[in-house]
């Protein structure tokens, strides 16, 4: 069930993000009237990951983080973490940058450029969201992840095939598969959703 506490919260938020959407086109207008229950609610699912693991404080790197998901909800509901969004497309950081002033989120930073170029820091935990099919990503995520760090990728239910598909890509940075944790987003139509927690 959605949570109308957590939605109150987000109001402003969301109110910040359909005027951004109707300029730049960030999510599609069918998604409009669902962006707190597929868009929100699946960024905040990390809130599963963070309670298991006992995750409080840490330094996370949101790739391509597009228009916001899950970098902004994840900044807004937990301050006591340092988010960094990176993002190749101007256009959309500026827009992240704008919602972040106004809700004034001082735990968020933006980059805009590619990951690949992001060489001189590590981080505790990476997520993405909606980027590229697992074996790509991985090959971003996993040079800039600590050696006790998370890679946290948000995946459909094609999950297990784009896994069976990253096994390579695993082995070569000497990483696996640490557990799957499963959901499902609070909407009419059966939405299933994974959040893989890959480490070293």
């Amino acid at each position: 069930m959605v949570d109308f506490e957590i939605l109150s919260d987000f109001t402003e938020y969301m109110k910040l993000f359909l005027e951004e959407n109707s300029k730049l086109n960030l999510i599609s207008k069918n998604d409009e009237k669902v962006l707190f229950e597929k868009h929100i609610y699946d960024s905040l699912a990390i809130k599963l990951f963070f309670e298991k693991y006992d995750i409080k404080n840490c330094e996370l790197l949101d790739i391509g983080c597009g228009g916001g998901f899950p970098s902004v909800p994840v900044a807004m509901e937990f301050p006591t973490i340092k988010v960094c969004g990176i993002d190749s497309i101007q256009k959309k950081i500026n827009s992240i940058n704008r919602i972040k002033e106004s809700l004034e989120l001082n735990n968020l930073t933006t980059v805009c450029g590619r990951v690949e170029n992001l060489k001189d820091k590590k981080f505790e935990i990476i997520t993405s969201r909606a980027v590229a099919d697992l074996s790509k990503i991985s090959g971003y995520a996993l040079p800039l992840l600590k050696k006790d760090g998370y890679f946290v990728a948000y995946k459909s239910k094609k999950a297990l095939k784009e896994l069976d598909e990253a096994k390579t890509v695993l082995k070569k940075y000497k990483a696996q598969v640490k557990d799957i944790i499963n959901y499902t987003l609070p909407l009419e139509e059966v939405y299933e959703r994974n959040l893989i927690i890959i480490g070293f």
